[in-house]
């Protein structure tokens, strides 16, 4: 009997995040504390399909990269932790331009919640972008998943980057006033910029006057790299 080629594949779910945009969102999952809602669709939303899940400290998400599907991939990716100009196969990356456009992810279980009927599984430590589909959760098994002697040699050529990050001092009203509804706004931001969010081929500028900016909920957060130290400048609220 012959496989088939090609497989259909629904969405189960969607996951709620801080990060309205790719640019910035950490580069592997549990880098930042970030926190995530599942919510399933219909024909999932079934709480009997969580039944056990409590019995897991951590989970896999497999999710589909729905914002790349369309730019297509090619068989050599430009990789960010080479300083962004040479290449490896994308089968040797994590990068989002895949030929099937599908990337996991392993994060905290938070538990779960049921809002107005709807069944919702809480998360932390998220890497996706929001509103990013999700095709399956499976547990996280420590004895199968976790290798003790696994290496990355690439961590030895390029680390990732870790910053000193810096509030200026006239956003400090700003920031509680945020903090009263995103009570980990300022965890997460610095979480997130002390990664180096720029791009790989000017992370070695220890000073660089340009004011990058994301959008981690809804806060528009501007910064530039000073001595060093990323320089939070400006927090605005959005919408």
């Amino acid at each position: 009997m012959t496989a088939p080629s090609s497989f259909d594949i629904a969405s189960i779910a969607t996951i709620a995040t801080p990060f309205k945009q790719k640019f910035a969102i950490p580069r592997q999952p549990n880098l930042a504390k970030a926190q995530g809602v599942i919510t399933f669709g219909e024909g999932f939303n079934d709480i009997s399909m969580l039944k056990g899940i409590e019995h897991y400290s951590h989970l896999w998400l497999l999710f589909i990269f729905h914002q790349n599907l369309e730019r297509g991939w090619k068989s050599t990716v430009k990789a960010p932790r080479l300083g962004g100009n040479a290449t490896m196969g994308v089968l040797a990356s994590r990068s989002t331009h895949r030929p099937n456009g599908i990337g996991m992810s392993v994060v905290v279980n938070k538990g779960i919640i049921s809002r107005n009927g709807q069944t919702q599984l809480c998360v932390e430590g998220v890497d996706l972008v929001d509103g990013t589909p999700l095709i399956d959760v499976k547990p996280y098994i420590s004895y199968a998943d976790s290798v003790d002697n696994a290496k990355d040699k690439l961590d030895d050529i390029n680390p990732i980057p870790h910053r000193d990050v810096f509030f200026a001092p006239s956003l400090s009203s700003m920031l509680a006033k945020i903090e009263t509804k995103h009570s980990d706004f300022s965890a997460l931001v610095t979480a997130v910029l002390a990664q180096d969010p720029r791009p790989a081929y000017k992370q070695h500028l220890d000073n660089d006057e340009k004011i990058y900016r994301v959008t981690l909920y809804d806060i528009d957060v501007g910064f530039t790299i000073k001595n060093a130290a990323v320089c939070v400048t400006e927090l605005v609220q959005l919408g």
